[in-house]
């Protein structure tokens, strides 16, 4: 049913482009036989919007990969340069959330630890919205920030790094299989913002996956059962990445090719000074316009990544 409702809003959609089509080439008639600069104004407007809007929805049928309808999980983490990537980490946190609010998806944090001083150690974003880790995927690597830092007294100039990860939300319970004895389930009291029942109560949990190492928290909401609930649905999707990066290195390995996932490939760098400029790696792509990306305009870069990888 979920598959039917999307597939019946991708044929109202471009049906709706059909039709604004139509009505443009009649404005556009109308323009031309009487002369009126007005309207053609008018016409010009519409068929830029009528553009963009046909590239994104383009671009969204691009998105044919077996979990880029999903919804997102992502996570950030500072790197290595301690408060300086604090503060890097929690400026690409307001970035996604920015970017989620634009394009009207939802995005809660479901977890976050801060900084000693300022900024993130981590944060865990649940985001959920059409194709929303088909869109994220974009973002998954090493993030590089030049600047002049606020945090020194000297006004040096630093470089920080934070990582990125994106992971499909898990739909089913066959795709990944949790064994209860697997799993040690730790309440502990929440750290930072979330209320005085939140810092009071145990009710932040901790998972730990023996198996395989992986640990998750959850913090943000006021019950235990609920923190639990997201935890797991952190967890499943970092087991379901884990078994997809297992595929893929042994499809490289087959193929004789073996790309590291280390920190020194970073995807894209923010340099704030001496110039302004961010620059994604993978595609070349450029922009001078570094405070609207930071501000969530990533549609552009996206795009780009999206282009470049259409077939793959």
């Amino acid at each position: 049913m979920r598959r039917i409702s999307e597939a019946r809003e991708q044929v109202d959609a471009w049906r709706q482009i059909e039709t604004r089509v139509h009505d443009l080439a009649q404005l556009q008639e109308m323009a031309l036989a009487e002369d009126d600069a007005a309207v053609a104004g008018d016409v010009a407007s519409e068929t830029a919007a009528l553009a963009d809007q046909l590239e994104d929805m383009e671009l969204s049928l691009a998105l044919s990969g077996e979990y880029d309808r999903r919804n997102a999980i992502l996570a950030i983490h500072a790197g290595a340069g301690g408060t300086d990537s604090q503060d890097w980490a929690q400026m690409l946190l307001r970035m996604y959330l920015r970017w989620c609010d634009k394009r009207g998806f939802k995005a809660g944090v479901i977890d976050l630890m801060p900084g000693e001083e300022a900024g993130i150690k981590s944060a865990t974003v649940e985001v959920e919205g059409p194709n929303a880790f088909g869109y994220l995927r974009a973002e998954r690597g090493v993030h590089r920030l030049v600047r002049i830092s606020p945090f020194d007294a000297a006004h040096a100039r630093h470089t920080s790094f934070a990582l990125v990860e994106v992971m499909p939300e898990v739909e089913s319970e066959a795709e990944v299989s949790l064994n209860p004895d697997d799993l040690r389930i730790d309440v502990f009291r929440a750290s930072g913002h979330g209320g005085q029942n939140v810092q009071k109560n145990a009710t932040a949990v901790r998972i730990t996956h023996l198996p395989t190492g992986i640990v998750v928290s959850c913090q943000n909401e006021r019950s235990q059962g609920r923190n639990k609930e997201l935890a797991l649905r952190v967890l499943e999707a970092r087991l379901l990445e884990q078994e997809l990066e297992r595929i893929a290195e042994e499809q490289a390995r087959l193929k004789g090719e073996h790309i590291s996932a280390g920190w020194g490939n970073q995807i894209r760098s923010y340099v704030l000074h001496p110039y302004k400029m961010v620059k994604d790696h993978r595609t070349g792509f450029e922009t001078s316009d570094a405070e609207s990306v930071l501000d969530g305009e990533l549609d552009p870069i996206i795009r780009a990544y999206q282009k470049a990888t259409i077939g793959d």
